[in-house]
């Protein structure tokens, strides 16, 4: 698989939706502002394979997509969300307790549970990306947890190449949140250029998701 490409074509395919189309980044803008709700709509079109990049139009379908979009994301989440409140109950318990002991099993458990934490989200991530491109190709929400041929499809692409796909992925969200972690330090101005980042990064996400699955040839 060829990364480099796919890493190029993805930013390209951001830039040419934003770069001087100051009225389609203003209704991006606008789809951010509104909890994000119909960018996420506007992204299942994305993953959808539409290229050049779509209008952003028909708001009432945007919203319904995103919707659907965020309904399964949460799902996904529950696992991780589940982790998280015992690790954060577990962890309360020893430091309130007051005494060293507790203290340091505390630390203890809550480091042993960030990295289960950590190790749920990479799993979580794994078949969540592919489900997301089948809800958003097959326009049902069931088709977001067809396990089996979510499975199918990274035997197709191979686990080597897929977890690698992955890790790009959380290495650029790592340096845009280094980037927006500089910006935001900036009165007001870094606000607002970091709401008008958003759009253009998730579309290379999204774009780069919508490739991986090409290559394995997903419906």
């Amino acid at each position: 698989m060829d990364f480099g490409n796919i890493i190029s074509e993805s930013f390209d395919y951001a830039k040419d939706a934003v770069a001087g189309k100051y009225k389609k980044w203003l209704m991006l803008v606008i789809a951010t502002i509104l909890l994000g709700i119909p960018l996420f709509g506007y992204l299942m079109k994305v993953l959808r394979g539409e290229n050049p990049s779509p209008e952003v139009e028909d708001w009432g379908t945007l919203f319904v997509d995103g919707i659907k979009y965020l309904v399964v994301a949460l799902i996904y989440a529950i696992p991780l969300i589940i982790a998280g409140v015992l690790v954060v109950w577990a962890g309360l318990g020893g430091l309130m307790s007051g005494t060293s002991e507790d203290m340091m099993t505390a630390f203890s458990l809550i480091a042993v549970g960030l990295i289960i934490i950590f190790i749920l989200a990479i799993f979580t991530a794994v078949f969540e990306i592919t489900g997301v491109v089948r809800l958003a190709r097959t326009g049902s929400m069931r088709e977001a947890f067809h396990f089996n041929a979510i499975h199918e499809t990274i035997k197709q692409l191979g686990w080597g190449p897929y977890l690698i796909a992955i890790g790009i992925l959380i290495i650029a969200g790592f340096i845009m949140g280094i980037i927006f972690n500089v910006l935001i330090i900036i009165p007001v101005l870094g606000g607002i250029i970091c709401v008008c980042l958003i759009a253009p990064f998730t579309l290379f996400i999204a774009r780069y998701i919508c490739l991986l699955n090409d290559n394995a040839g997903i419906v």
